[in-house]
């Protein structure tokens, strides 16, 4: 790795990375004040979501609110920060790899005294720093949210918690890993943000369609978005060991591919 262009790269993407982090921040804040104010009246909500039809509460982790974890992984860790992780990773890469070489800023890179391996696995490391640094803060602001508005009142299951994150981080290292490896193998910047964008939000609305009925619930099995499922860890049903190795390795499949074929393939001059 490059640790010069590492610092640089990292100072360029701070700002981006800190706009989503405390806005992820927030929003969690914010999904915790209100909980006790919905918490209240959790009968009548937990009513009107078992009304709802059973694939509708399937595809938006719709767990009721009995518990403070149970709201956020349905508010929140079942969409919203599917959708800003998403964004980042098929953003970012595409600016860390194939943005470079479509500007020609790469040939400039790679006129250092450096190499084209330790240049993207500096990138790949600079967009992996980038979703810790996310979710880190993250968990951070949901465990003092947690202290702070909901305190000894409510119970709040803090192990179940930093597994919800930790499944959130492992599934957009891979979906990170498969969106650098297309930026990889690019020379146009929107062409790598097209695809890169169709193949996640293709695998997001695969497993999104999958769970409204189980007539094409097979969907679902082609869609690395199922091996996430931040419900199932609020309910302790979730297979988390299974899908966390799987979730690595395809990251670093993904990632290791990216740093050999980009060594190989010839680039514009």
């Amino acid at each position: 790795m490059n640790v010069t262009l590492y610092k640089q790269m990292m100072k360029v993407n701070m700002k981006s990375f800190m706009n989503y982090s405390f806005g992820s921040a927030f929003y969690i804040l914010l999904m915790l004040w209100l909980y006790p104010g919905l918490a209240k009246n959790t009968k009548a909500i937990d009513e009107l979501v078992n009304s709802m039809p059973e694939g509708v509460g399937r595809a938006f982790g719709l767990n009721g609110f009995g518990s403070a974890e149970a709201f956020i992984s349905g508010e929140y860790y079942g969409l919203i920060l599917v959708l800003i992780l998403a964004i980042v990773c098929v953003q970012l890469s595409t600016q860390l790899m194939a943005k470079l070489v479509d500007q020609g800023s790469m040939a400039y890179i790679l006129s250092t005294p450096t190499t084209r391996g330790k240049v993207a696995c500096t990138q790949a490391a600079v967009l992996t720093t980038g979703l810790f640094l996310i979710i880190a803060i993250t968990t951070i602001a949901g465990l003092v949210g947690s202290a702070w508005f909901l305190g000894s009142a409510y119970a709040f299951d803090t192990i179940k918690f930093i597994q919800m994150n930790i499944a959130a981080f492992l599934l957009f290292f891979a979906v990170g890993g498969i969106s650098f490896l297309v930026s990889s193998l690019s020379n146009d910047e929107k062409k790598a943000l097209s695809i890169s964008g169709l193949i996640t939000f293709g695998f997001f609305s695969l497993d999104l369609l999958g769970k409204f009925s189980e007539k094409i619930e097979w969907m679902r099995n082609i869609s690395i978005f199922s091996l996430y499922q931040p419900g199932e860890i609020v309910n302790g049903n979730a297979g988390l060991a299974a899908s966390s190795i799987i979730l690595t390795v395809i990251g670093l499949v993904s990632f290791g591919l990216a740093i050999l074929l980009f060594q190989k393939r010839d680039l514009p001059l």
